[in-house]
């Protein structure tokens, strides 16, 4: 099946004030239902008074408005852009993801929920209401990189329907008052559902800089943690491991080809229930749970595919046979132009002894796949 050309951009303008009504309006409730929970993982809901209050508000109201809003009469107030949106409306239907849930998720049922993240960015990151997909602010260049890629990453996810690359859902701008615009892109959230995840990892197979403090025994607070705090652990996956190390190989690949590097593998884990275990360790070839493609075991083989768990978000979960293990590769548009290659010459001399993560393509993602085997069995 042939993927859309991305198609021209749509802009529309709808009004803050209805949005902002909508988030406020079941702000208690769903404050009282998610408090501890929220607490526990690093999660604060944008409530009235928070700084990113006005502007989520306002992505809220925007995205509800790009279906249900008629061009002929826009409302006014701000503008939302939407990128290429029929071709990420075709990742949707390829994911079996229903625009109204999508839309349900998204708009103004509910506040978004910030999310704490150890990353050195500067970007803001969102989590929908029902914790189900993630939203990061990205600068104009990134988009631009994302963009110039999207129909090899369509074909990428063609040839390999269960390929660890977080599944981009769409990419949008926001300008307030002839403003500068704000750009953001969202994602399936690898970390779905959460409800018990004991640990949760950001891995990019260096040393420097990577390590978080972990909160203090009996914090409310859960950190995404990084290399460092891993070591002497190990991702027991039993079966799946050669399924899981071929995959790394064919996505890392694919983003040396792009170019692209400073990527994460995210991984979290909880513990399996004695009926859960077992469930998850064949290979075999399943058209019903399946995305896209093959049609015969070759095909099947070719394509990497695998058996997929009957839950939610189940192209980023893989059983062992104690442990469930949340997985992507998420952060796939930094290229190795000129100033990366600058900043690879100043960090050897900075760190003559050490690895770090600005290095060439080939290099990072042999170094990420050499890690993954490393640390698996």
């Amino acid at each position: 099946m042939a993927a859309p050309s991305p198609g021209p951009r749509e802009v529309l303008a709808p009004s803050p004030e209805a949005g902002c009504r909508a988030v406020t309006s079941s702000r208690r409730g769903l404050l009282w239902r998610l408090r501890d929970k929220q607490s526990r993982l690093g999660l604060f809901e944008i409530s009235p008074g928070h700084e990113l209050h006005g502007m989520t508000c306002m992505m809220q109201a925007g995205l509800w408005a790009a279906t249900q809003v008629s061009m002929d009469h826009p409302p006014t107030g701000f503008e939302l852009g939407t990128l290429a949106g029929p071709a990420f409306a075709w990742l949707r239907r390829s994911l079996g993801l229903a625009e109204e849930d999508y839309q349900a998720a998204l708009g103004p049922g509910g506040p978004y929920l910030q999310f704490l993240s150890t990353s050195k960015s500067k970007a803001s990151f969102f989590l929908s209401h029902d914790q189900r997909f993630f939203l990061k602010t990205q600068g104009r260049r990134e988009v631009q990189v994302l963009l110039a890629h999207l129909p090899r990453y369509v074909q990428h996810l063609q040839r390999h329907p269960h390929s660890l690359l977080a599944r981009l859902l769409g990419v949008h701008s926001l300008r307030v008052n002839r403003g500068k615009k704000t750009y953001f892109i969202i994602m399936q959230s690898v970390f779905y559902p959460a409800g018990r995840i004991s640990e949760r990892y950001d891995i990019k197979g260096c040393e420097v800089s990577r390590w978080v403090e972990p909160a203090p025994e009996g914090s409310a607070l859960v950190l995404v943690l990084k290399d460092l705090n891993f070591q002497g652990k190990t991702i027991k996956l039993g079966p799946q491991r050669s399924w899981f190390l071929r995959q790394m190989e064919l996505d890392t690949t694919f983003l040396r080809e792009l170019n692209v590097l400073d990527y994460s593998l995210l991984m979290a884990f909880h513990c399996l229930h004695e009926d859960e275990r077992g469930l998850g360790s064949s290979l075999i070839f399943r058209t019903a749970r399946s995305v896209e493609g093959a049609q015969s075991p070759e095909e099947s083989e070719a394509q990497n595919r695998r058996l997929l768990p009957d839950t939610p978000n189940a192209l980023h979960i893989l059983d062992g046979p104690e442990q469930r293990y949340f997985l992507g590769v998420v952060d796939l548009a930094t290229v190795y132009g000129l100033r990366k290659r600058l900043e690879y010459l100043w960090k050897t001399l900075r760190y003559p002894s050490r690895t770090f993560s600005t290095v060439s393509p080939a290099r990072y993602a042999r170094r990420l796949c050499q890690w993954v085997e490393a640390h698996t069995e």
